[in-house]
């Protein structure tokens, strides 16, 4: 039964709180197996036999709204993606001193990415460094530049994302591939 990593945007963030029991039994009243939430609740981690990605992706979307009332974004990976995701090793030529590698995760691949790579985000010195299909890389270097890429490439691109620190995708790849 293939595994999936659903990545929820804006997920205990501000006044949005969602207790991870609560979550648990949206996943678990959808008919998914073996759900668990990883480090944060905005990773939920389950197996379906369904493989229609779009329309497990709308069942999830649709439930959490009947649930919290307002909307959340939900970005659906396979936990093969995560590894071919790792295993590309984006950042190889990057410094790891002081840097966060993080992974915005589209909806959908543009057919055209609007951006001239690498690019430092305004008034930072956190970089755009690499697109791929549905993952834009970004590296930051501490001082609070960690939340900086999601909301610039929403902005750019017109879509809801939602980013993870590359390590956290690393650890769920090695908790839950076969």
């Amino acid at each position: 039964m293939p595994r999936f990593v659903a990545f929820l945007r804006g997920i205990n963030v501000g006044s949005h709180r969602v207790k991870k029991e609560k979550l648990l039994e949206v996943f678990t009243s959808l008919g998914f197996k073996n759900v668990r939430t990883f480090k944060q609740s905005g990773n939920v981690i389950f197996e379906t036999s369904a493989t229609n990605v779009e329309r497990i992706k709308t069942g999830i979307e649709e439930k959490l709204f009947s649930l919290l009332g307002y909307q959340v974004a939900v970005l659906l990976r396979t936990i093969q993606q995560l590894q071919n995701m790792v295993e590309s090793e984006q950042f190889q030529t990057q410094n790891n001193e002081g840097t966060s590698f993080l992974v915005t995760l589209l909806p959908t691949a543009p057919p055209t990415f609007p951006l001239q790579l690498p690019l430092t985000i305004p008034k930072s010195t956190a970089e755009v460094t690499t697109f791929i299909g549905t993952e834009v890389f970004s590296v930051t270097h501490g001082g609070g530049e960690g939340a900086l890429p999601n909301p610039f490439i929403e902005s750019r691109l017109k879509v809801k994302a939602t980013t993870r620190n590359l390590k956290i995708i690393r650890e769920i790849v090695s908790k839950y591939s076969d």
